[in-house]
C-alpha cells in the first residue's frame, strides 16, 4: 500500500506587507497583550532582587582576620618576604648570580617560588618596588607592584646572572647566562620611587595548598614552606661607601620584624641570611610578593539571583515561539510576513530587547541593595574594597548578567523555534546552562572546570569581580565563585550558543512548513 503524499499547508490568501518595522511592531504588540509574559518578566526581575538581597543577608564575617596590606594601586596584597638590603641614593643597580636554583623545605619547591634582586621604596609593607627573579617552574619574571609580571628567558635551573639598574624613576632588569652577555628582560616607570630606596637580594614562596575533589567528596591541605637560594657575585652600584649588609624579614610580626645584622643570632622567625667565607649569600624565607587573592569576591555574592531568574527567561524564551505552533497562530504570522527569517529576527530583537531592559533594571538594584546588607555584616573597608555601581567590575557585571539573561531568553526562543515544544526547548536549555553550574559544584575539579568552559554556564563567569593573576597559583573552586575563563570569555561562550542555535532555527523555519 502506498502512503499519499501529503501537500504543506499554503495559505490562499494574499501576502501582507512584511516591512521590518511592522513585524517589530507586530510582535512587540503580542508580546505586552500576553499578561502571562508580563507576569514572567516581572517575576523574573523581582527574583533577581529578592535572591540576591537573601543570599547577602546569609553571609557574614568577623571582619578580625590578619592585617590588610594594600600595594600602590589600592589592590590587596602580601608583602612577606627575606630581604638582605642597603640603602641606594639616587641611580644605582643591583648585580647578583643565582645558583643552583631554588630549594624548599618540602622537596619540590612550589611553582611560584622566587629570589632574586630587588629596589624598593621601603621595608614598609606595600610599598612600591620592581623586582628581577628565578621561579622553579616559570623561569625568569620581571615583575613590578604586585600585579604586574614580565617573563624573560624560560631558564629556571642553571645559575643565572640577574641585573637591576635605576635610572631616575625608570628601573630596567638584565639577565645574562655568563655575566657578561646581558639580555634586556623589561622595565618599567615607578613614579612613587623616592631618591632614597633599599636594594638588594630576596627570597619569597607562597603556601603549599593541595586541593583534591572527587565524587561525593573533597579535601584541601595548606601549609608554609620555606625556599631557600644561594647568591654570590653580589654588587651594589649608588650605595654608601663601608655601609654593611642588613637582612629585614619584611611582613614580620612586629616583636619578630627586627633587622638582624647578616649572619646575626638566628632569629625567632623562619627568615634567615647566612655569609660564607667566600662571599655566598644564602637566604632562607617565606612569604610572598604579589597580589593577595584570598580576598572574598563582594560582586559575586551580590548577584546569587541570577541563577534563579535564569528558570524564568527560559520559560518566557520558549512561550514566546511554542505558544504560537500549539495553538496554529504561526500560520497567520508566516501569511502576514513570508519572509521567515525576518519573522525570528523581530522575535529575537524584541524578546531580547525587553528582557534585557529589565533585568538590567533589576541587577541595578540588586547590586547596591546587596552590597548595602553585606557591609552591614561585616564586610567593610579596607578588608574588603568599596564598590560603585558605576564604575568596574561592578558595572561590568551589571550589564554583563542582563545580557546573560536576555541571551539565555534568545537561546530558548531559538531551540523552541527548532523543537516547536515548550517542554522540549525549557529541558534542552536548563540542561545546558543551569545544570551544568550544579555539577560544577560535586564533579571533580577538572571535569567542572571543562563544564564551566564548553557549556553555556560559562557565562555566568560575567558576575566575578576578583581579578586572578597569572602569577599566583590558586586553586579555582565555583562554589566560590571562580570561573576558568574570565567574564567576557565566558559571555562569549553563550553567545556561540545563541549563534549557533539562531543558525539552526533559521534553517529549520525554511525547510520546514508551520
Amino acid at each position: 500500500m502506498t502512503t499519499p503524499t501529503l501537500t504543506p499547508y499554503r495559505s490562499q490568501l494574499k501576502p501582507g506587507r512584511d516591512g521590518f518595522a511592522r513585524l517589530l511592531r507586530a510582535e512587540w504588540t503580542k508580546f505586552r497583550t500576553v499578561r502571562s509574559w508580563s507576569l514572567v518578566l516581572a517575576v523574573a526581575a523581582a527574583v533577581t532582587v529578592l535572591i540576591s538581597l537573601l543570599s547577602a543577608s546569609g553571609s557574614s564575617t568577623t571582619g578580625t582576620g590578619p592585617k590588610v596590606t594594600l600595594g600602590p594601586d589600592g589592590t590587596h596584597v602580601n608583602d612577606t618576604f627575606n630581604f638582605v638590603h642597603q640603602e641606594m641614593t639616587g641611580d644605582g643597580s643591583v648585580t647578583v648570580r643565582v645558583t643552583g636554583g631554588l630549594k624548599s623545605s618540602r622537596g619540590m619547591p612550589e611553582p611560584w617560588a622566587k629570589a632574586g634582586v630587588i629596589i624598593k621604596q621601603s621595608t614598609k609593607q606595600g610599598s612600591a618596588y620592581a623586582a628581577l627573579m628565578v621561579t622553579p617552574d616559570h623561569g625568569v619574571r620581571m615583575q613590578w607592584n604586585f600585579t604586574h609580571d614580565k617573563a624573560g628567558s624560560g631558564t629556571s635551573g642553571d645559575p643565572r646572572w640577574l641585573r637591576l639598574t635605576r635610572t631616575g624613576t625608570r628601573l630596567t632588569g638584565y639577565e645574562s647566562a655568563d655575566g657578561t652577555h646581558w639580555t634586556k628582560v623589561g622595565a618599567v616607570t615607578l613614579p612613587e620611587l623616592s631618591k632614597t630606596t633599599q636594594a638588594g637580594l630576596f627570597v619569597a614562596t607562597p603556601m603549599h595548598t593541595n586541593l583534591s575533589r572527587s565524587f561525593g567528596g573533597g579535601s584541601e591541605t595548606a601549609g608554609t614552606t620555606t625556599a631557600v637560594a644561594s647568591f654570590d657575585h653580589v654588587g651594589l652600584r649608588g650605595g654608601t661607601a663601608g655601609a654593611t649588609w642588613t637582612s629585614t624579614d619584611v611582613g614580620a610580626p612586629a616583636d619578630n620584624g627586627r633587622n638582624q645584622p647578616v649572619n646575626g643570632p638566628a632569629a625567632p622567625h623562619p627568615g634567615t641570611t647566612k655569609v660564607s667565607a667566600d662571599g655566598v649569600y644564602t637566604l632562607s624565607g617565606q612569604g610572598d610578593i604579589a597580589p593577595n587573592e584570598d580576598v572574598p569576591d563582594l560582586v559575586q555574592m551580590s548577584f546569587q539571583g541570577v541563577l534563579v531568574a535564569v528558570l524564568f527567561m527560559v520559560a518566557l524564551g520558549a512561550l514566546f515561539i511554542t505558544s504560537e505552533y500549539k495553538r496554529g497562530m504561526i500560520r497567520t504570522t508566516f501569511t502576514a510576513s513570508p519572509h521567515r527569517g525576518r519573522v525570528l529576527a523581530a522575535k529575537t530583537l524584541v524578546l531580547g530587547s525587553v528582557t534585557f531592559a529589565v533585568s538590567l533594571v533589576a541587577t541595578a538594584v540588586a547590586f547596591p541593595l546587596a552590597q548595602h546588607t553585606l557591609r552591614g555584616n561585616g564586610f567593610k573597608p579596607p578588608e574588603v574594597p568599596e564598590l560603585s555601581l558605576l564604575e568596574n567590575p561592578a558595572l561590568r557585571a551589571v550589564v554583563g548578567s542582563a545580557a546573560l539573561l536576555a541571551l539565555v531568553a534568545v537561546l530558548t526562543l531559538a531551540v523552541g523555534a527548532v523543537l516547536r515544544n515548550s517542554a522540549g526547548a525549557i529541558t534542552v536549555v536548563v540542561i545546558l546552562v543551569v545544570l551544568p553550574h550544579i555539577l560544577a559544584l560535586a564533579l571533580p575539579l577538572s571535569v567542572g572546570h571543562w563544564l564551566l568552559r564548553l557549556t553555556p554556564a560559562a557565562a555566568f563567569a560575567i558576575e566575578q569581580g576578583a581579578t586572578y593573576y597569572p602569577q599566583v597559583q590558586h586553586n579555582c573552586l565555583p562554589e566560590s565563585g571562580c570561573y576558568p575563563l574570565s567574564p567576557w570569555n565566558g559571555l562569549a561562550v553563550l553567545c556561540a550558543y545563541v549563534v549557533v542555535a539562531m543558525a539552526l532555527a533559521m534553517w529549520r523555519l525554511r525547510r520546514r512548513d508551520a
